[in-house]
């Protein structure tokens, strides 16, 4: 099956290598724009830009592409689905309108209403007004996301008011939810959607603070583990039930079917199950982990699911081993990056038995005989954005994966790089395969 996976992220590259992993001949694989190490897999098309549609459509067909896996969500909001759609390619990401599920969290709460899904009390706001008066009325911690995309860095979660003010000043030109604390458990669950049916993949969780201890501002995610020996037994068929499939079945009765990957964000409360969020793609790092685990060929679940054709398919098969993935990210990210940086050592790393995906790298060659090189004139790899790799380690323990992890990453050397050392460091229940 020829496929094209659009992207240029450590989420594309971990399903460029869950797709050779479980079957697909790396030849038959075409990442666009693709980055430095998803190159070392799979053929790249840097020049691809994912977020046009038109050049999307005719580099496709003239490939003869039988399956398009959107990766980020920029593609899938400027409805790069639906015109691959409309020339009988198929596409392994929802429609304009279905991404709307993410596109707009203020949407996604008006489907959660209609679908009778659990979900947390929220306000809309236009105005910073609004913003004071809907924080007093839920009170501390103060819950403030914005209303659209905005890479992972749109929501806070604070007990200091002058701060929650200033997120929603920061975001207030695409309108601002102010939502209810809720206390507990995050969990991410990942379904595979063909617009009718969904099939469920296993949970992670990921740990979205800078820092250790869950300190520091929000991040896209700083790493991940599966499985989750602490869920209560059911879980899954619960999300299936009352979260993943009325979601599903309401996208349809409104005319806009869901045909991709449904990213429900969890939380288990007191009161129960509730939704925190939904995306329209795979999560980032949960994916590294999630797929990492993953026996069954990929490509067959997602050209099913692409095509309508779920319903029987067997129930995805999951090795009962732990899988954590630790990212490195750029010296002062969230905030800012430090671009154009030399990474060493990542060969020592895979040595140690891990995997790394790469998500902010690229090749140069260096002529000037500068500090970007150990050797003149030799291609050096850089870092060019915020989180730059995820090391994924697998083991039959959580001590076994994250030794490993961890001693992966130590090999690594990036300039003013930091990463969480206690990823997965809680987890001490007898570990369960879910």
């Amino acid at each position: 099956m020829k496929i094209l996976v659009l992207g240029q992220g450590a989420r594309e590259h971990a399903i460029v290598k869950a797709l050779v992993r479980t079957g697909t001949a790396a030849t038959d694989i075409i990442a666009a724009p693709g980055n430095a190490g998803i190159a070392l897999d799979v053929r790249c098309e840097p020049g691809l830009n994912p977020n046009m549609p038109l050049d999307v459509v005719k580099f496709a067909l003239e490939h003869k592409t039988e399956l398009v896996i959107i990766g980020p969500e920029a593609p899938l909001i400027a409805g790069v689905s639906d015109a691959l759609r409309s020339e009988g390619i198929a596409v392994f990401g929802p429609s304009q309108a279905a991404a709307q599920l993410e596109g707009s969290k203020s949407f996604a709460k008006e489907v959660m209403a209609a679908a009778g899904v659990p979900t947390g009390m929220a306000r809309e706001c236009t105005t910073i007004e609004e913003v004071v008066d809907a924080m007093d009325e839920f009170g501390a911690p103060y819950v403030i996301k914005a209303d659209g995309l905005a890479a992972g860095k749109g929501v806070i979660v604070t007990s200091d008011r002058d701060a929650a003010i200033d997120h929603a000043m920061k975001f207030i030109s695409m309108g601002i939810l102010v939502e209810e604390f809720l206390d507990g458990q995050e969990v991410s669950l990942f379904f595979l959607s063909d617009g009718h049916s969904v099939l469920p993949l296993t949970p992670a969780q990921d740990f979205k603070r800078a820092f250790d201890n869950d300190e520091g501002p929000n991040t896209g995610g700083m790493g991940a583990y599966s499985p989750l020996p602490w869920l209560p037994e059911g879980f899954v068929e619960e999300v299936e039930e009352k979260v993943a499939l009325p979601t599903v079945q309401e996208m349809a009765r409104l005319g806009a079917p869901f045909v991709g990957l449904l990213y429900c964000g969890l939380i288990i409360t007191k009161r129960g199950i509730r939704v925190i969020e939904f995306n329209a793609r795979f999560g980032d790092p949960e994916t590294q982990v999630v797929l990492r685990r993953l026996n069954s060929s990929l490509s067959n679940l997602l050209y099913k699911a692409s095509t309508g054709h779920l319903e029987g398919v067997s129930d995805p098969e999951f090795t009962k081993d732990v899988a954590i993935t630790v990212v490195l990210a750029s010296e002062g990210y969230p905030e800012t990056s430090a671009p154009n940086r030399p990474i060493y050592g990542i060969g020592d790393a895979e040595a140690q038995g891990v995997e790394v995906c790469h998500a902010s790298t690229e090749k140069k060659v260096d002529d000037n005989r500068d500090a970007l090189t150990k050797e003149d004139g030799k291609e050096s790899l850089i870092a060019t954005g915020g989180r730059v790799l995820s090391v994924v380690a697998t083991g039959k323990d959580f001590a076994g994966a994250r030794a490993q992890a961890y001693a992966g990453i130590e090999k690594i050397h990036l300039q003013g790089a930091h990463y969480r050392k206690d990823i997965a460091a809680k987890v001490s229940e007898p570990r369960v395969a879910n």
